[in-house]
């Protein structure tokens, strides 16, 4: 009735289908997990939106005059006056130590590199997140 080779490809056909069923079901499950992932940025995009909008309404200058008002025994707020506005002449002059001099910071930015230098020549100066 049967022969071998008839059972060998039914064995082989039941094989290759459950591959497949089980290779759609994984692909199902991941385009589900997509989907999810995509719906929570959307709930995240219009989230950030509606905090924007709130933002935008807390600190109209409308609004922010009135509050001044309100508070204004509490907070003792006052104009500011064009005296109080200074230009870079203004500022004190920082000392120059002989040290200073010497190890090569004259009034850089700060860094902790102890006033070594690197021994590549690169300025060790880290802006930000970026290190040089």
């Amino acid at each position: 009735m049967f022969r071998t080779s008839d059972i060998v490809l039914i064995a082989v056909m039941v094989a290759v289908a459950a591959l497949t069923y089980k290779a759609k079901r994984e692909a199902e499950e991941q385009l589900a997990a997509v989907q999810k992932i995509h719906a929570q940025i959307r709930y995240e995009e219009d989230t950030i939106d509606l905090l924007k909008a709130d933002w935008s309404l807390l600190t109209q200058p409308s609004r922010l005059q009135k509050l001044a008002e309100l508070y204004k025994s509490q907070l003792e707020l006052e104009p500011v006056s064009a005296r109080q506005i200074g230009g870079v002449g203004d500022l004190p002059v920082k000392s120059l130590d002989i040290q200073d001099i010497l190890s090569g910071c004259q009034g850089g930015m700060a860094d902790s590199s102890g006033g070594k230098a690197p021994s590549d020549g690169r300025d060790p100066v880290v802006t930000g997140g970026i290190a040089q």
